[in-house]
């Protein structure tokens, strides 16, 4: 903790109240508290045995969400919640607010384990609860989790794929991306497994028709829109990496006077409930939601009933995608030029 304190240029009391959830510590400081505890590689002492707690006595859950909006988080909460009731556990969802102060709770509550779900969460973050002996497993992880901690995913590249060969089969050769968040894993492994399979039909993605528009339905409207006005030859169909841009693109081919699918094929990513509502049903790339949700208590469950640290087998699960052919997908025009002209 002295080192910790050092590195941090702090007291070693307040070391102490970060590293234990106290509340009266500025942000800026327990953030280069956590930071320093991760470069350090701090671990907490193993506690006494007869101050050891029953890990069967603590019959919650805590789940840490970045929002609580959006057709994505109902089906991941709803497949948590169903193993939860199985097992007997309780639930307790917190909002992962940017002050961080999330972290602070968690490590003041007895807690079975937490799942991370759609938070931008630091390795600094994870390593804190971890080292506090709170088993921790993210769904979906935006970046790269410390090697202690457990996640559970999708094939994302796979998906991405699937979409670029559905889009081939078709006779597509001039396609448009529409990505989320540049720094995302998971929307970097749908465009690269979209853009190899396109390569491997001889065919190449321009970089001016990879958009990012931040997992945002306007921005990816205005992406859409431009590749669609840029005056060279117009994408005859659009990959987009979730279902809500795709709604974005569907608006910018509405506005451009043109036809999905007739003029132009749009295929999205993760199968919310609304794609299959669009005009036409939208052809997208499943994500197994509720059962991320699923494999994710199951995975901080079991963990605690063998009373084995999850840090000490922690992996990475994906779940398979696959496609949902609906009607927005149909051949490529004949000549394959601007359908206006």
């Amino acid at each position: 903790m002295a080192r910790i304190a050092e590195r941090a240029a702090t007291s070693v009391p307040t070391v102490s109240k970060v590293l234990n959830g106290g509340t009266d510590v500025s942000e800026a400081t327990r953030a280069r508290v956590m930071q320093a505890a991760y470069e350090l590689g701090y671990r907490r002492r193993p506690k006494l045995p007869a101050a050891v707690e029953d890990p069967h006595a603590a019959s919650i859950v805590d789940v840490v969400l970045g929002h609580i909006g959006g057709s994505w988080m109902g089906p991941v909460l709803g497949g948590i919640e169903e193993e939860a009731s199985v097992a007997g556990v309780d639930l307790v969802l917190t909002v992962a607010r940017p002050d961080g102060g999330w972290v602070s709770r968690l490590l003041r509550r007895p807690t079975l384990g937490v799942i991370v779900v759609l938070v931008d969460v630091t390795a600094a973050q994870l390593h804190l609860l971890t080292t506090a002996d709170i088993p921790v497993v993210v769904v979906d992880p935006s970046s790269r989790t410390p090697a202690d901690v457990s996640s559970v995913g999708a094939t994302n590249w796979d998906g991405g794929r699937m979409a670029a060969e559905h889009l081939l089969s078709a006779g597509h050769r001039r396609v448009g991306v529409v990505g989320g968040a540049r720094s995302h894993l998971y929307s970097n492994a749908r465009i690269d497994g979209f853009v190899t399979a396109m390569r491997g039909a001889g065919l190449d993605v321009p970089r001016e028709r990879i958009a990012f528009s931040d997992w945002d339905r306007e921005r990816a409207r205005s992406a859409a829109a431009a590749m669609l006005t840029d005056g060279g030859e117009q994408p005859t169909a659009f990959f987009a990496c979730s279902d809500f841009m795709a709604m974005g693109v569907y608006e910018a081919v509405a506005n451009a006077g043109l036809r999905i699918p007739q003029d132009i094929s749009v295929i999205g990513f993760d199968d919310v409930q609304e794609s299959a509502w669009s005009t036409p049903p939208l052809t997208t790339i499943q994500q197994p939601m509720g059962a991320m949700g699923g494999a994710a208590f199951r995975m901080l469950h079991q963990a605690r009933r063998s009373a084995r640290p999850l840090s000490s087998s922690a992996t990475r699960v994906d779940l398979e995608t696959r496609l949902i052919r609906r009607e927005s997908v149909a051949p490529a025009p004949a000549d394959g030029r601007d359908a206006r002209r």
